[in-house]
Order: C-alpha cells, then sequence, then structure tokens
C-alpha cells in the first residue's frame, strides 16, 4: 500500500482558499510540487455582511481578500466563485429544518458534503482541473489497483476525516490534502506559512458556525422559525420548567435549560429526549443519556460498501473520541452495537466508521437504543 499525498505526475489543481492558514499552506505546497494550482474562494453569502466578520469565520469579505493577498505571494491565479445559492439552500436550510425536526446536524460536514466537493469539484471538473486541493487535515492512500482511500491525518491531535467521511471513492479520486501528512504543531504550520510570506500566518481559526454572525444558534433558529413556547418535562412527564421553541435544544444538553424545580437528587439534568410534534423537551440524569445502540441511514462509504457484520472503531462527533463498535448494513441502513455504552448521541449527527486509520464510510443517526430502557424491558 503506497501513501500518495500528491500525485507523481503534475495536476491541474484547484486550491479552495477559505481565508485562513491551513488553506493557503496547503495551496502552496501543491503549487511547490510541481502542480498547475488555481486558487478560488467561495463566496456563500449573497449578502456577505450577514456572516461572520473579523477572524473568526471562514466566509466573509476579510476572508475572500486573505485568499486573494496570499494567491499572490504565491504566485497562483486567483478567483471568486459564488456558491451562495448552493450553500444556502444544502447547507444552511438544511440546517434549519433538521433543528426544527428535533435533530442536530453537522454543517461543516454537510459543507464538504455538498459545496466542497460535490458543487465545486463537479465545477473544476468541467473546467478542466484534475483535482480540487483544500487545507483539511487527512491522506488518501493509493492501493495497488489504483483505488484510493480516505485515512486519518498523521498527526490525530489535527485529524479532520470525521468531517470527510461522506467523500465517495470518485471524489476522492479528484482530491489532495497536502498537509495530511505533516506531522507538526499548528504553531509550525503558521511558522512555515511566516516563511513563505503569507499574511495568515498569525490569523486565529475559525470557530462556531461561519453563517451564524453572532455565534447564537439559538438566537438564528428562533429568528428563523419563530419563538414556540412550550413545556419542559421530566422523565416522569411532569413539568419542570418551560422553554421557547424546542429547536433550541440538542440531546445531551445540560446549560441553559433554565429548570425552576430542582432534581430530588441534587444533580445536574440533561436533555433527554427533543419532541417537536408536541414542542417538549425531556430531561433527566446524565446515566439516561448512555446509549448502547443505533441505526442510522444515508450511508456513504469511502470505497465498497461492506458486506458482512464487522468491528469498526467510530466517531461521533468531529472532535470527539473513538469507541468501539459492531456494524452492519441491513436493508440500506447501517444497525450500530457499541461495545461500551456512549453518552449523548443525538440523532442527525453523523458516525463515521473506521478500519484502523482507515475511514470506511459515514452514515446520519436515525435514532438509539438507550442503555436504561434496555434494561427496563
Amino acid at each position: 500500500m503506497t501513501e500518495t499525498p500528491q500525485r507523481t505526475r503534475p495536476l491541474r489543481v484547484l486550491a479552495a482558499m477559505s481565508g485562513g492558514v491551513d488553506s493557503a499552506v496547503a495551496a502552496a505546497r501543491a503549487a511547490e510540487a510541481g502542480h498547475d494550482v488555481t486558487g478560488v474562494h467561495l463566496a456563500l453569502s449573497a449578502n456577505p455582511q450577514s456572516f461572520r466578520t473579523g477572524a473568526r469565520g471562514c466566509c466573509t469579505i476579510e476572508d475572500s481578500r486573505d485568499a486573494r493577498r496570499a494567491a499572490d505571494v504565491i504566485g497562483i491565479p486567483f478567483y471568486v466563485w459564488d456558491l451562495a445559492d448552493r450553500f444556502r439552500e444544502d447547507v444552511v436550510e438544511d440546517f434549519v429544518a433538521e433543528y426544527e425536526a428535533g435533530r442536530t446536524p453537522n454543517p461543516c460536514l454537510r459543507c464538504n458534503e455538498k459545496i466542497k466537493f460535490a458543487a465545486l469539484l463537479d465545477k473544476a471538473l468541467a473546467l478542466g482541473f484534475d483535482a480540487v486541493c483544500t487545507g483539511h487535515y487527512a491522506k488518501i492512500v493509493t492501493l495497488p489497483d489504483g483505488s484510493r482511500e480516505l485515512h486519518r491525518a498523521s498527526d490525530m491531535a489535527k485529524d479532520q476525516s470525521y468531517v470527510l467521511g461522506v467523500l465517495d471513492e470518485r471524489q476522492l479520486a479528484h482530491a489532495l490534502f497536502p498537509l495530511g501528512d505533516t506531522l507538526t504543531t499548528k504553531d509550525e504550520i503558521r511558522a512555515e506559512a511566516e516563511r513563505r510570506g503569507l499574511a495568515v500566518a498569525k490569523k486565529p481559526d475559525s470557530h462556531d458556525i461561519c453563517f451564524i454572525a453572532d455565534g447564537d444558534t439559538q438566537g438564528f433558529l428562533a429568528r428563523r422559525l419563530g419563538k414556540a413556547e412550550g413545556d419542559i418535562l421530566d422523565e416522569s412527564g411532569a413539568k419542570v420548567g418551560t422553554h421557547e421553541g424546542a429547536f433550541g435544544f440538542t440531546v445531551g444538553q445540560r446549560k441553559g435549560l433554565r429548570i425552576g424545580t430542582p432534581a430530588a437528587d441534587g444533580k445536574p439534568r440533561y436533555v433527554l429526549d427533543i419532541s417537536p410534534v408536541d414542542n417538549t423537551v425531556t430531561v433527566g440524569p446524565a446515566a439516561a443519556l448512555d446509549v448502547s445502540a443505533l441505526t442510522a441511514i444515508r450511508p456513504r462509504w469511502c470505497g465498497t460498501a461492506p458486506t458482512a457484520a464487522g468491528v469498526y472503531t467510530a466517531q461521533l462527533r468531529a472532535h470527539g473520541g473513538e469507541t468501539e463498535v459492531r456494524a452492519e448494513l441491513v436493508g440500506g441502513e447501517l444497525r450500530v452495537t457499541f461495545t461500551e455504552p456512549v453518552r449523548g448521541v443525538a440523532p442527525g449527527q453523523a458516525i463515521v466508521l473506521y478500519d484502523d486509520s482507515r475511514v470506511v464510510g459515514s452514515a446520519t443517526i436515525a435514532s438509539t437504543v438507550r442503555t436504561a430502557d434496555v434494561a427496563r424491558a
């Protein structure tokens, strides 16, 4: 098995440049490797002022300017492509609809699937480019038969393979991740950017959700969906508080519950369930969040789909740890059983399966089996 963070022959590469340090260094490395690189910044809002200003996002006017300056320093052509309509439909509207349905989406994963490696890649290929290059920390491995696999980055501390678990083999065949094989700290990446004369060397990393300008997800959803007062219930069904919209909560949430009645044991309570139908939120003890199994839908495979049940490690959040699971594809759905119970798994999240460092694929969590429910059965 041969690792190939870069192809052996020069390629026509479209480098997605967010305006941050990682994508700038990735574009510079691709150009230094001899590829014919063109930089592109994605305009994802018809009104960029509605997105975050400053250095915390990745979709602002400032970011576009930073990306252009980086491309000038690298010495590559640069363009801005308007994908605002696609982004609004495939990422923002999907985000709102998922919360409205009581689920917890990951907009960054959705953006990678629908924008960077669908809309952007399709346009790049139509224009004669061979590959899209990004600053993600992940590795592509080429097998003897020419097929490709997605693997974790060499540096687990920076690994971003979770949000790339939606990519299929065709998309991997046209992707470059020049940072994935780097065993360096972020400070060293910044030092490299400074050596290359890139002004983004000291720019802070992006945080939060780029299309929520003030970082207030609950406020954003309230403006989109309208406030709707409902009840907060305990496990027995007794009312312990009120809320202004069930969409403003996620399974496992502890803060911001505004419960007026203390728990009998005096311990904190967490969101256990969200019911959009009757606009209620159910809370209870942390132990009630333990999940022993789940069903996930819309599986996407980074290569050939598994044909039988197998043992894998799974990651349930972008910055979460791994846990051992047994997974099987049944009638187009992924059935997963955890070796040890895990806590706070929410419908709408993605589960990504790994075989050692290899990304097997991902699916969207549809339902869970609580350990407490199994014990009571």
